[in-house]
């Protein structure tokens, strides 16, 4: 484990000295444990309690995470021939994992997916047209693309592949995924329905049998109640925000 190279980072998190950091981090690498530190090297941390000496021990763990993933990402794409500056720079400033899958997902080996299909087909250039959102006659410059060798036998047939193409681009776009999970984050409702016909037997949970709050309310033991009636097959759980303010950040950041 780090004990210098995250201290700056944690201890401003915490709002704790470095060297409160620093020393609580050297102890674990010098193998000691929580009740250790925190009942015999006071005078080390300056009397941190085993919650905030947990609290230390699990950011380290996960910053350390957070650099090998950034390091194989990094790779990754070097290897593809597409690492620039600037996604080397976005990889290093990333302060979550989440973060870093997001500059990745465009440059993450794909499947064999609807995007990727139409792409074969010839379809990305009709895609590029319709996302520059000139003034076209969209079916005549689709039928051009009509191709009985590449599997494209009709305008619908290129458009539907286009549109394939477009929501890959879309579900991809780095500033689009931090706006939704925004949205998610800030306005999403929790919402919880009884299966029907386990009214009976799933009682215990009666008091979620139709239940609406949003997350930000929802204590965590809340949140593990209706997670666990879901996992026992009484309960469906869902978490999301309304299709119209995720349909208004997307055009806000895609329509022209």
């Amino acid at each position: 484990m780090h004990t210098g190279h995250y201290t700056e980072i944690i201890a401003q998190q915490y709002a704790l000295t470095k060297k409160q950091v620093s020393n609580t981090l050297q102890l674990f690498s010098e193998g000691a444990t929580v009740p250790f530190i925190a009942r015999y090297r006071k005078e080390m941390t300056g009397s941190l309690d085993e919650e905030q000496i947990i609290a230390i021990r699990d950011r380290a763990q996960q910053l350390t995470e957070l650099d090998k993933r950034k390091e194989a990402v990094i790779h990754s794409i070097e290897e593809q021939g597409k690492l620039t500056d600037a996604i080397r720079e976005s990889l290093t400033q990333a302060t979550t994992l989440a973060a870093v899958e997001d500059i990745y997902l465009p440059y993450k080996p794909k499947r064999k997916t609807k995007g990727k299909v139409a792409r074969q087909k010839g379809l990305l250039p009709l895609a590029k047209l319709i996302m520059e959102q000139g003034l076209i006659d969209l079916e005549r410059e689709a039928a051009l693309f009509i191709n009985p060798e590449k599997e494209v036998f009709s305008v619908e047939e290129a458009l539907s592949g286009a549109r394939d193409i477009i929501a890959e681009w879309i579900n991809e776009n780095h500033t689009a995924r931090m706006k939704i999970r925004r949205l998610f984050e800030e306005e999403s409702m929790i919402t919880t329905k009884i299966i029907p016909g386990k009214e009976e037997e799933g009682t215990v949970y009666k008091d979620y049998f139709s239940f609406t709050e949003p997350v930000k309310k929802t204590p965590s033991h809340r949140y593990l109640a209706m997670d666990r009636g879901e996992c026992e097959g009484y309960l469906r759980l869902s978490i999301r925000p309304s299709y119209q303010k995720a349909y208004e950040v997307l055009t806000g950041v895609f329509i022209k």
